[in-house]
């Protein structure tokens, strides 16, 4: 019975990808390219025995369709962004990143992070307030009834989405770019905003792969905690590289409950695999034409201010020198995860040159 197991584990999470993937194609990303993304990771993992898969993730998503300002600008950030993330990967310097700022200062950061994706919520209500309101009660609802995300993300996007479609007779056409079964590459330019989202890409992920992987790692119930954090950057760098030049959305780490599962590397990879057929086979594009994008916002919101934000603000501010992490999280919030970092890096070093306590 343990593929059983195994089976539902993976199905439960390609169940979580599906709607954050539309959320993908709100923004204008291609799903045919994305394809090889999982495929790339599967091997990976296969090859190395990794707990930790890739899939969609609504935060990298939310502050790549943010920050980039069209589609050339978002394929831009998510190339460069993975270059970055290739060096760090690479040369191991992801643990020494963490160990310089400490865990309350990055704690900081996601928790602004958690802000950012509230306030990306309420925008998106203002666009259809009918839709994106039945998503924030139906998200708020069964999150308070079930604590559970996937349950959250599915319900509530069924739900505004049905609301959408049968009373609003909402039907979008999406851009031949996005369904298209061929590849279309975009030359990668650079700009400051561009400079400035990858960075800031770059920032979110080094938080997300350290609390993301290794959350997902401790679900194994093996000690030490399995997860290589310097090959799940390096997997996810090399993965969106390639196809963002394609148009393809990033994929990025997620916490996974086939780690749970009896056979968790074989789970994460039948996911993943899952996710691949379903992109390779267009049925993404055929559901995501009766999905309004406000019909995430429930999620997003429920996933920035009730998940992300009280648990990494209360490690953040928890400790006796709370400076830098609580400006990392307001600079964050405000600005972007770079800035948030960046400040931090720049206060831990004067501080204490100036004799004042961080």
């Amino acid at each position: 019975m343990h593929w059983f197991q195994d089976f539902i584990s993976a199905i439960s999470v390609v169940l979580n990808g599906i709607p954050q993937g539309i959320l993908a194609m709100s923004l204008g990303f291609a799903v045919f390219p994305t394809t090889f993304s999982f495929v790339f990771a599967s091997a990976v993992n296969g090859t190395f025995g990794s707990v930790a898969p890739l899939s969609f993730q609504a935060e990298s998503l939310a502050l790549t369709g943010g920050l980039g300002k069209d589609m050339r600008e978002r394929v831009s950030i998510v190339f460069f962004g993975s270059v970055i993330m290739a060096f760090i990967g690479f040369s191991g310097m992801l643990t020494k990143i963490v160990d310089f700022m400490g865990a309350p200062i990055m704690a900081g950061m996601m928790a602004g992070v958690g802000i950012m994706l509230s306030r990306i919520a309420i925008n998106m209500v203002k666009d259809d307030k009918q839709v994106g309101i039945i998503s924030i009660l139906v998200a708020g609802l069964t999150y308070i009834l079930t604590q559970d995300l996937i349950w959250t993300i599915a319900l509530s996007v069924i739900l505004s989405s049905c609301y959408a479609r049968f009373v609003q007779n909402y039907e979008q056409t999406l851009p031949a770019h996005i369904t298209a079964r061929k590849f279309t590459f975009y030359k990668p330019k650079m700009s400051f905003n561009i400079l400035r989202g990858a960075l800031s890409l770059a920032c979110l992920n080094i938080g997300a792969n350290i609390s993301y992987g290794l959350i997902t790692g401790s679900m194994t119930g093996i000690k030490p905690n399995p997860v290589d954090l310097n090959l799940l950057t390096s997997t996810q760098a090399l993965a969106d590289m390639g196809t963002s030049l394609l148009g393809g959305a990033p994929v990025e780490a997620i916490i996974s409950v086939t780690a749970s599962a009896p056979e968790p590397v074989i789970a994460g990879i039948m996911m993943m695999l899952m996710m691949a057929i379903i992109l390779f086979t267009g049925w993404l594009p055929k559901i995501g034409k009766y999905v309004p994008s406000t019909s995430i916002a429930g999620f997003l919101l429920v996933l920035g201010a009730v998940v992300i934000f009280p648990a990494d603000a209360a490690t953040a501010l928890g400790g006796t020198q709370i400076i830098i992490p609580a400006i990392t999280l307001v600079v964050t919030a405000i600005i972007d995860p770079f800035a948030g970092l960046l400040i931090a890096g720049i206060l831990k070093f004067l501080l204490p040159v100036v004799g004042f306590g961080a």
